[in-house]
């Protein structure tokens, strides 16, 4: 196959394209970071732009090297404060970059399949147990809402012009690489050696974790298997959920620290209970979730240390 990866620098996108390149698939990438093309060819690209995904550049793409057969769609926001503290900014990220391919698609590559990564975040709270892909949507936060504005965009293109879509709803994705969010900022914590770890929230709150590592796979898995319907989504998570608390005991232990943690009690703004996903889908893909979460803490644990030292 011939792939395009949009956000192929990003956590997820240099991960996936790895994945992609490993199985022998050609991948082209564009979105930000300056790549030279001897980083890019390490990574698994054949070609990378550093830019917009735009006419522009998606043009110059197929110019060089051809349509695609998949475009995986990883551009956008990805934080849920920075959404809060700059929205227009995270709407023209995630929901006018979408628009965009999606108008290149719909003049220039219309049999191409489309995979778009959204969030967990469009399901936002009063979700009690495992959500299944029917669930209401309620997003809390900008991210969450443009998450959902992007799915609709898809799914309106699908429609009224005949583009092929899978939607893959991530939720709590980690692993090694993730200089982010709450593993990236505990283990920070513990190299400082604080003796207290002061977090936000209860700790009760309840994530479905996921490694990176698994959740490429999964995408890829999403492109390879027949699709029934032009447009589907798919909870890409496991169905297993561990509270804050729990992952930050796992980090601790893993650190062999004996830091202690307390947590604040004030909810942060957009942050729901509980995000859990109803798997369904994704056994039925016959798809196996192959890092155990302790394996996975203990990877990032080595991989943080070992950067630290680098």
């Amino acid at each position: 196959m011939s792939i395009w990866v949009t956000g192929a620098n990003g956590f997820i996108g240099r991960h996936l394209v790895r994945e992609l390149a490993g199985g022998g698939h050609t991948v082209h990438g564009v979105g930000h970071g300056a790549l030279d093309p001897a980083d890019a060819r390490a990574l698994g690209l054949q070609a990378w732009i550093n830019g917009e995904v735009d006419a522009a550049n998606l043009n110059a793409l197929a110019a060089t090297h051809g349509l695609p057969s998949h475009v995986f769609h990883l551009a956008g926001g990805s934080s849920v404060g920075l959404s809060i503290e700059r929205p227009f900014e995270d709407f023209s990220r995630t929901v006018a970059s979408t628009a965009r391919l999606l108008e290149w698609l719909r003049s220039f590559a219309p049999e191409s399949r489309l995979i778009v990564v959204s969030s967990a975040a469009v399901y936002g709270a009063d979700h009690a147990g495992p959500i299944p892909e029917s669930a209401v949507l309620t997003p809390m936060s900008p991210y969450g809402h443009h998450k959902l504005m992007m799915e609709q965009l898809c799914q309106s293109y699908v429609r009224s012009f005949g583009i092929r879509c899978a939607v893959v709803r991530l939720f709590s994705v980690y692993g090694p690489n993730l200089r982010k969010q709450l593993l990236w900022d505990i283990c920070s914590r513990l190299r400082s050696e604080q003796r207290t770890l002061n977090l936000g929230g209860s700790g009760a709150e309840i994530r479905d974790w996921t490694d990176v590592r698994d959740v490429v796979r999964l995408l890829a898995r999403v492109a390879e298997v027949a699709w029934q319907d032009d447009f589907d989504v798919i909870n890409g998570g496991s169905g297993r959920g561990v509270s804050v608390a729990g992952i930050a005991e796992g980090l601790i232990g893993h650190w062999g620290s004996k830091t202690a943690v307390q947590f604040s009690g004030v909810a942060r703004l957009g942050d729901p209970i509980s995000l859990l996903a109803d798997n369904a889908r994704v056994l039925e893909m016959n798809f196996d979730w192959r890092i155990p979460l302790e394996r996975g803490l203990a990877d990032y644990v080595a991989w943080f240390k070992g950067q630290a030292r680098a």
